[in-house]
């Protein structure tokens, strides 16, 4: 008997999954993830997104047999599985939800969709976000957005059609070691799962979420006052269209309260604003990857190539392990380590301070980061790297001060004292640039520089100047402007 094919990728959720509900409407199903080693034995791939990804596959499975299906679970390439499986079931279609994910992916997309054409079994991909494939024009982008995201949601079918004489090894969970991947290092990580995305987001529209527009750009307070929501958004355990509805359902509601006289927090108006407009900047970056993959590999605006071919390898490793010599910096990249996330702003210094203050190519810095980040999306990741590293041509150079962050952002330095404990015993008036202290004091706490924490590993304000006006030489050229020119025509953000 033949059975629908439906492959789970970057979607796994019960609810809203438009795929599963076509497929059990047009027969019995068969649902399948695979580990592939295109994505698990790169670079970009660190085994704390193993583990979370294991607990959404695992909720998911068990909602599928509560509806009399289960996932099919096998590891390797995606043509090979299918080709497997299509010997020994009759795969009459297959059904997905669209993908903009990394070269690698869209390679093996490709791939799939060359096989399957030759097998003559249809492939049905569907939409999930607010991106559109094969865009002429950004004219009108932001309306077709808000059309999406308008669209009822996808109720889960009640039952499952499957094929009862089907006898398929439903193959089991790979952990890190049968991938050959080191266990996760990130203690402080998110749990994974449909039912935690979903809690999440109640949560932040709840609760978390008054202080939103303020919170979001100290690392001190943006652990709570963040959504949170995007790993889950990477794996797809909630979709963009559900979290826009219940973002505007809650923006409905505190209007109604605030018109009848409740006692509500005033805060929450211009929060749930913010936090509106920065889903439509999710998908905006992903139309950018999915225009123009290229970007994953090269500058956006070519006027910058050559400029970042070399670096100090030293100055990458401090970077990488947190050892600067610059706190916030450091602190940013250790909680990184523990946890897998920190906020927009620090992620923007993190670059910011490679590119500009070690002038290391984003391409170096953007797959470290791309390990670390639990939530790495490279529709988002790869767009922002750029960005923040100065080669789109159409963004404004920010070159972020770490000096400056820390008082603007860790005024009393208790998220810096948490992550770099060495410098617990710095007086405050010394804690941005603890290298100022005098010698005597720093015998006197324990805490020399250069012994037991690094001296900067370059002069901050000499390396800003120099970066500003390497970074400037170039965007300030007639070249550079007319080739922005092109680019904001293809990427710029507009209704």
């Amino acid at each position: 008997m033949a059975v629908n094919l439906v492959w789970f990728k970057k979607d796994l959720r019960l609810h809203d999954h438009r795929p599963l509900a076509r497929a059990a409407e047009a027969g019995n199903v068969l649902c399948l993830y695979i580990y592939e080693p295109i994505i698990v034995e790169h670079i970009e791939y660190d085994a704390s997104r193993l583990v979370f990804t294991n607990q959404c596959l695992q909720e998911l499975d068990d909602a599928l047999k509560a509806r009399g299906s289960h996932l099919t679970l096998r590891v390797g390439a995606a043509v090979d599985v299918l080709q497997d499986l299509h010997e020994r079931v009759d795969i009459a279609q297959i059904w997905s939800h669209e993908e903009t994910g990394s070269g690698r992916t869209y390679e093996r997309d490709l791939a799939v969709a060359a096989w399957a054409r030759a097998q003559n079994i249809p492939w049905t991909e569907i939409p999930q976000t607010g991106v559109i494939r094969r865009l002429k024009s950004r004219d009108g982008w932001a309306g077709r957005w808000n059309t999406r995201m308008r669209e009822p949601l996808t109720e889960p079918p009640s039952s499952i059609p499957v094929d009862r004489a089907l006898d398929l090894d439903p193959g089991a969970l790979q952990h890190p070691a049968d991938l050959g991947l080191p266990e996760s290092t990130k203690p402080e990580a998110l749990p994974g799962g449909e039912s935690e995305a979903l809690a999440m987001l109640d949560s932040f529209l709840q609760t978390r979420g008054v202080n939103y527009r303020n919170d979001m750009s100290s690392p001190v307070t943006a652990w709570e006052g963040c959504s949170r929501l995007s790993p889950y958004l990477a794996v797809g355990a909630i979709s963009m269209r559900q979290v826009w509805q219940r973002t505007r359902a809650r923006i409905k509601e505190v209007r109604e309260l605030r018109k009848a006289g409740e006692d509500i927090d005033a805060r929450w108006a211009k929060s749930l604003s913010s936090f509106n407009s920065r889903l439509h900047w999710h998908c905006h970056f992903m139309q950018k990857l999915e225009d123009q993959p290229s970007l994953e590999f090269e500058n956006l605006a070519r006027a910058y190539d050559g400029i970042r071919d070399d670096f100090d390898p030293t100055h990458f490793e401090a970077w990488k392990a947190g050892k600067t010599g610059f706190p916030m910096v450091d602190a940013c990249m250790r909680a990184l380590h523990t946890s897998g996330w920190i906020n927009f702003r620090m992620r923007a210094m993190l670059v910011s301070f490679a590119s500009y203050h070690l002038w290391i190519h984003w391409r170096h810095s953007g797959q470290f980061l791309a390990r670390h980040f639990l939530d790495y999306e490279p529709g988002i990741h790869w767009p922002q790297m750029q960005m923040q590293s100065g080669t789109t041509g159409i963004n404004s150079i920010r070159i972020y001060s770490p000096t400056k962050q820390v008082k603007d952002h860790d005024p009393e330095g208790v998220f810096i004292r948490r992550y770099v404990p060495e410098l617990n015993e710095v007086p405050q008036k010394y804690l941005a640039q603890p290298e100022t202290m005098p010698l005597a004091l720093q015998e006197e706490i324990g805490c020399v520089i250069g012994k037991d924490y690094p001296a900067p590993i370059v002069d901050g304000k000499e390396a800003w100047k120099e970066a500003r006006s390497r970074i400037w030489a170039i965007k300030s050229t007639r070249e550079a402007k007319e080739e922005a020119k092109a680019i904001y025509e293809k990427h710029g953000s507009r209704s």
